[in-house]
């Protein structure tokens, strides 16, 4: 008994559950599953799947060189970084943070119920 509708697009290789579309894989054989198996399971497993890869590449690949990633994300700008970044603002970049914040806040409140 099949949990929700797999891809039926009528290609060759694809057939829904009610087997109304010729050239499906073989009942059984791991397409088969891949193509048959509820979307929220799939959602599951290719999170782990790429949980488990992500940890294998981080294990397999060396240690950056941290004077080439130096200022390349917010983990590792400098106190110079920082101050230039300070030095940049103007009153009309801060003015537009706090509209689109009242904007957003307006925006809860009013569809609060």
């Amino acid at each position: 008994m099949f949990v929700d509708t797999p891809v039926a697009l009528g290609l060759f290789g694809y057939a829904d559950a009610a087997k109304t579309i010729p050239n499906g894989y073989a009942p059984g054989s791991f397409l088969w599953v891949v193509n048959n198996i509820y979307f929220q399971y799939f959602a599951v497993l290719i999170t782990v799947i790429s949980i488990i890869v992500m940890i294998v590449v981080s294990y397999l690949t060396k240690e950056p060189d941290y004077t080439k990633i130096q200022s390349l994300t917010f983990g590792t700008t400098t106190a110079e970084d920082k101050r230039l970044t300070r030095a940049s603002w103007d009153w009309r970049e801060v003015a537009g943070s706090a509209f689109v914040l009242a904007c957003i806040l307006a925006a809860y409140l009013y569809f609060t119920g």
